[in-house]
């Protein structure tokens, strides 16, 4: 077994749809970047990645590609999947948090962790979301970006 922590940030912008863990969130803000800028998919990308010392999403995704432009980042995560499993790993478990002012993340968890589930071939229960607020601090808290933090546990198959 081996462990890997990620973690990832974004800017929030208007004119940009918010995707989070997978899913679209109705929001007023969307998140910047070279693909759909899901922060949670990243951070755990990057602690699926670092758990296999495999290094990080930017060196296999990198943000220059005309192939990852507007990119979902749902098959970002697939595909690193597919790598971890070229070193005969699997996933045993992730644990996340997602930091946001707003919207609420809480009432999205439950579909967030079902498309995760589904992309990573595991189990709901193998995968825990958190959500919390900065209590108005930082650049989080002045909600001018959100940020996630992700740890990975993957096992050996073979």
């Amino acid at each position: 077994m081996r462990i890997g922590m990620g973690y990832d940030v974004h800017q929030l912008v208007e004119g940009r749809e918010l995707w989070l863990g997978g899913i679209k969130i109705e929001h007023s803000l969307g998140l910047l970047g070279h693909s759909d800028a899901d922060v949670l998919i990243h951070a755990i990308c990057d602690a699926l990645l670092g758990a296999a010392n495999m290094r990080d999403i930017g060196y296999h995704f990198p943000d220059t590609s005309a192939d990852t432009l507007d990119i979902d980042s749902k098959i970002l995560l697939r595909k690193v999947i597919e790598l971890i499993a070229t070193k005969g790993y699997r996933v045993g478990n992730i644990d996340a948090t997602v930091c946001a002012q707003r919207p609420k993340i809480n009432p999205h968890i439950p579909a967030m962790k079902a498309c995760l589930a589904k992309v990573m071939g595991i189990d709901e229960d193998d995968i825990s979301i958190k959500a919390t607020t900065t209590e108005r601090l930082g650049f989080v808290g002045k909600e001018e970006g959100m940020s996630a933090y992700a740890v990975a546990l993957i096992q050996k198959i073979r």
